[in-house]
């Protein structure tokens, strides 16, 4: 009897999700929807588990995120996963998350190349572990000709020494000719970043209850509208992120005009 009312109850809810999903869609959905993934400590520490449970814990997450995004029609969706300035967390925190991506590819890829997802990443490839970077690499790979969901990881990603870098590259395109000063604009700028070949983020979302960029797409996000949530990233689900963009729907985007 209690299975069949469980069965009942989990028909129901994806019966109800289905149809959010379908009304969602009726008005457009944000291309580029950003993610900064906080609370995984938190999350681990108040069930008083080691950091790393919420780090694995938060992995599920990205899976069901990712799925949903795909369906509402998202072009693309870039995960803070891993910032140029978390290498300062302790050394066994840093080497979990380090393997977290051969996991999470090892036995979602499959799923991916079946929806029709591409996976990418922006980032410094260079301080990268070699068995990450083979796995992100393989992925890339494997999903290079879908074209569905851009997934892009932001690893080991830091948004101020992207930006220095990219003024280094138009100063030296500048100086050995390729690059005209009067043809520099915005437009131009944003070619130099790692993020150029992706629309600007429509939708920020944060979770954990912390309001600030930390570092993350300080170009990019100039005109994005933000959606901050206390929810922890292990405890997202489907319906927080239909909320994020109903509530994206309901927004007037002016970009400085009337």
């Amino acid at each position: 009897m209690l299975n069949k009312f469980l069965l009942r109850k989990k028909q129901n809810t994806s019966s109800t999700l289905r149809d959010k999903i379908e009304e969602i869609k009726k008005l457009p959905v944000p291309e580029h929807v950003a993610i900064i993934m906080d609370g995984n400590g938190r999350w681990a520490k108040k069930r008083a588990l080691p950091r790393i449970a919420g780090h694995h814990e938060g992995m599920k997450v990205v899976r069901k995120t990712t799925m949903l995004a795909n369906n509402l029609g998202i072009k693309v969706l870039t995960l803070y996963a891993f910032s140029t300035e978390n290498w300062k967390r302790p050394k066994n925190e840093v080497e979990y998350i380090m393997k977290l991506p051969e996991e999470f590819l090892g036995t979602f890829l499959p799923d991916l190349v079946k929806n029709n997802v591409q996976v990418k990443m922006m980032g410094y490839k260079d301080q990268l572990p070699i068995h990450t970077l083979r796995a992100i690499e393989k992925a890339m790979e494997e999903t290079k000709d879908n074209t569905g969901l851009v997934l892009n990881f932001a690893l080991n990603y830091g948004s101020r020494a992207e930006i220095l870098d990219a003024v280094k590259q138009v100063l030296n395109d500048s100086k050995n000719g390729i690059l005209k000063e009067s043809e520099l604009d915005e437009q131009v700028f944003s070619s130099y970043l790692m993020s150029s070949k992706f629309t600007d983020p429509d939708l920020l979302i944060r979770t954990s209850g912390e309001i600030r960029l930390s570092n993350f797409m300080l170009w990019q996000l100039a005109y994005s509208e933000f959606w901050f949530t206390d929810v922890l990233w292990p405890d997202f689900n489907e319906d927080h992120l239909l909320e994020a963009v109903e509530l994206f729907q309901k927004r007037q985007r002016r970009y400085g005009g009337l």
